[in-house]
This record gives structure tokens, sequence and C-alpha cells, in this order.
């Protein structure tokens, strides 16, 4: 297992779920379904965040914006059926539904290694 630590920000607990679960064989794992836990349980350790625009707590943009003014260095993906705005402060979108589980991974390993991803 990598020493990558990822940590998965969605509301809809199936979905967040099975992302967890696939993405659990290739890095650790932290899981969230609110704004507020996914800001509880980020810390240095946390590598890249897949995140949601649509929490029930708080808008996913004002999690972004948290996490952008913590000390915390690390790479952010939204991930949201929303369609991206050119204001956000992410270094990929991934738009659901997602073609695949795969590209969770694939878009970890291009945000840890540095890469650009589209938008």
């Amino acid at each position: 297992m990598s020493d990558t630590t990822v940590l998965v920000v969605d509301d809809d607990r199936p979905l967040a779920d099975g992302f967890t679960a696939h993405l659990s064989s290739h890095f650790e794992v932290r899981t969230a379904y609110t704004g507020e836990a996914a800001l509880e349980r980020l810390d240095e350790a946390v590598d890249v965040v897949l995140l949601d625009r649509g929490l029930p707590d708080t808008r996913g943009d004002a999690v972004l914006e948290a996490i952008r003014a913590s000390d915390v260095d690390c790479r952010i993906a939204m991930v949201s059926g929303e369609q991206p705005s050119a204001d956000l402060d992410c270094d990929a979108y991934l738009t659901k539904p997602l073609s695949g589980v795969d590209a969770l991974s694939a878009t970890v390993t291009e945000l840890v290694d540095g890469s650009d991803t589209s938008r």
C-alpha cells in the first residue's frame, strides 16, 4: 500500500463508501460525509482530498476555501455532478457520474505525482 493518504468527502454514503473501498487497496483512506467532518479529519498526513460540492451542512466550495486557508498542503479534486466554475482553486475536477472508479485512482496518482489533471 502507498504512503499516500486520501480524504474522500461526499454526503452520498454508498458512493463515498464505494470510493473508499476502491481506493483502500492502493492508498490510506479517510472518509467524511459532511464538510465539518472533512475539516476534522484533515491534517498534514492528507495528500489528496476528493471533495463533493453539494454537502448537507455547507458547500464544498467553502470547504475547499477552508482547506486552502489552512496549513495543510494537499491537492484537491472536486468530484461533483455540478459543472465546474472557473473560480474554484482546485487541482482537478471530476464530473459525476464517473466513467468508472479507476478514474479516481488515476486522478489521485496524477495529483500525487504532480501532474496537472484536466478539469
